[in-house]
């Protein structure tokens, strides 16, 4: 390889990491204007992530041309290693959660007695064969306990529900639960959550329920919804 080969390289990164991000944003307006069922879009998505991992390929092969004889492409590699490592990042970190997680969905601290969803488009009950895997993955996932009045409690669990930008969809004391949706930044996904506040002898016990309305899996996404909610409820009491 003479020393223009850096240069066509990072010149064709470029062009693959340019590409990666257009058929990403192609795929995301497609879902997100509703013109594209979840599974094309999905499609869409991974050829993306493919096109991307060609332009970090590109690079690669780029760089080690480069540092042999030092000279010419550095610039053009570089570009094309910014361009292309933002698809082909999500791409991976999509994979090794999927790995990484149970192919699962639904959520909840309580298992045995979840919160039950009302106001949903499609209010179905949690999963009983859920409840091992789950405990499996997320043992830390377990009901938060505070003494703090039940009006106290509902009062700063809605507030942040609305402070994360959720969609309430009720919100009754008498029935002691919340119900939003929570929409993802990137495809605007839908997931649903029911937050149930009961009191106990010390105070308050609070549940999350947090389900994906699109796919099978979840990469993970519900566990740590209700873990980042409960903590961030809990530093606020």
């Amino acid at each position: 390889m003479n020393n223009k080969t850096s240069f066509y390289l990072g010149s064709a990164a470029m062009l693959l990491g340019a590409g990666s991000l257009l058929v990403l944003a192609v795929s995301v307006w497609g879902f997100r204007l509703g013109e594209w069922p979840w599974p094309k879009a999905y499609q869409f998505a991974t050829w993306g992530v493919w096109i991307a991992a060609a332009g970090v390929g590109a690079t690669l092969i780029g760089f080690l041309n480069w540092m042999r004889l030092c000279q010419g492409g550095l610039l053009a590699l570089l570009l094309g290693l910014v361009l292309s490592l933002p698809v082909a990042g999500l791409g991976l970190a999509f994979d090794v959660s999927a790995r990484m997680t149970p192919p699962i969905n639904d959520i909840s601290t309580d298992t045995e007695d979840p919160p039950v969803f009302w106001f949903t488009v499609t209010p179905t009950d949690y999963p009983a064969a859920n409840a091992e895997p789950q405990t499996s993955a997320y043992p830390q996932l377990k009901p938060l306990e505070i003494d703090i009045s039940f009006e106290k409690a509902f009062e700063l669990a809605l507030a942040l529900v609305e402070a994360r930008g959720w969609d309430v969809l009720s919100t009754d004391p008498d029935e002691s639960q919340i119900e939003a949706i929570a929409t993802s930044k990137l495809f605007g996904f839908q997931d649903e959550v029911a937050i149930r506040v009961t009191e106990t002898e010390t105070g308050v016990r609070i549940d999350l329920r947090s389900r994906s309305r699109l796919g099978n899996i979840d990469r993970g996404a519900n566990a740590k919804r209700i873990s980042d909610f409960l903590t961030d409820l809990k530093e606020q009491t």
